[in-house]
C-alpha cells in the first residue's frame, strides 16, 4: 500500500482529499501546518508521495518542498495550489516538485496524477531490455537506483530519473516534448506541457559544467532534446 502525506491547513478540503486517498487504496498520513509535515516526514518511514499546499501556517509549501529536498530526491511532490500565475508553477517545480494541480480539482484528476507519479517512484519497469547504461562520465544503474558523473553520484527527483533513462535508451535520438510527456508523465497527463523545459533545466543544473551550453542534454531546435554521448 502506498503511502502518502496530505499538507493542508484548510480541514475541509483536507478531509475531502483524505477520503478519496482512503477509496483508492492509498494510506493516508495528515498535517496541518509545514512544521508538522516536516516532523512526519523525518519521522514516519516510507512516505512516498507528499502532497503540499503552498499558503499553509508554520512554514509554507516551498519551504517544505526545499527542506525535503536537502535530504531526499526519491520521494514524489506534488504542490495543490490556488494559485495560477505561471510564475508560481515554475517556482515549484524550480524547488524540486515532479508535479502541480491547481484547486479545485477533481479527484479522478487527482488519483491520475499520484498514479503517475507512484511510477516514476517505483522507477523500475519490467520491460527495459538493459539494467545500467554508460555514457561518456555518466553511469545508471536501474538496480541500485543511481545516476553518477565520474563515480559521483548525482541525486535525482523520481522524474529526473525517468527522463535520464529515457534519454539514454533512447541515445542520440532527438525527443520531442509531447513524447517526454507520454512516455515520463503518462498519457493522461493533464497539466502544463511546459513541466518538460522546466525539469530539463534542472537537470541540466545537476549534470552540466556550463548549463547554458549544455554538452550531453542538448536541444534540437524544431525537434525537442536529446542525449548526445556514447552509449555503451
Amino acid at each position: 500500500m502506498s503511502k502518502v502525506l496530505i499538507l493542508e491547513d484548510e480541514e475541509s478540503i483536507r478531509s475531502f482529499i483524505v477520503i478519496n486517498l482512503k477509496r483508492n487504496g492509498f494510506e493516508v498520513v495528515e498535517a496541518a501546518d509545514g512544521f508538522e509535515a516536516i516532523d512526519k516526514l523525518t519521522t514516519i518511514p516510507d512516505i512516498d508521495i507528499a502532497l503540499l499546499d503552498v499558503m499553509v501556517p508554520g512554514i509554507d509549501g516551498f519551504e517544505v518542498c526545499r527542506r525535503i529536498r536537502e535530504t531526499n530526491e526519491r520521494i514524489g511532490i506534488i504542490f495543490l495550489t490556488a494559485k495560477v500565475q505561471e510564475q508560481d508553477k515554475v517556482y515549484a517545480l524550480s524547488v524540486g516538485a515532479d508535479d502541480h494541480i491547481s484547486k479545485p480539482f477533481s479527484p479522478t484528476e487527482l488519483i491520475a496524477r499520484i498514479q503517475s507519479l507512484l511510477r516514476r517512484v517505483s522507477v523500475h519497469r519490467e520491460n527495459s531490455a538493459k539494467v545500467s547504461f554508460n555514457s561518456g562520465p555518466f553511469s545508471l544503474d536501474l538496480i541500485s537506483k543511481q545516476f553518477k558523473k565520474n563515480g559521483v553520484v548525482i541525486e535525482l527527483t523520481p522524474t529526473e530519473f525517468s527522463l535520464i533513462q529515457f534519454f539514454l535508451e533512447k541515445e542520440t535520438t532527438p525527443l520531442s516534448r509531447d513524447v517526454l510527456l507520454d512516455h515520463v508523465w503518462g498519457r493522461e497527463y493533464m497539466g502544463d506541457p511546459k513541466i518538460v523545459d522546466v525539469n530539463i533545466r534542472r537537470l541540466r543544473q545537476k549534470i552540466e559544467e556550463n548549463p547554458s551550453e549544455p554538452e550531453y542534454l542538448q536541444t534540437v531546435w524544431g525537434h525537442g532534446y536529446k542525449w548526445k554521448g556514447q552509449i555503451q
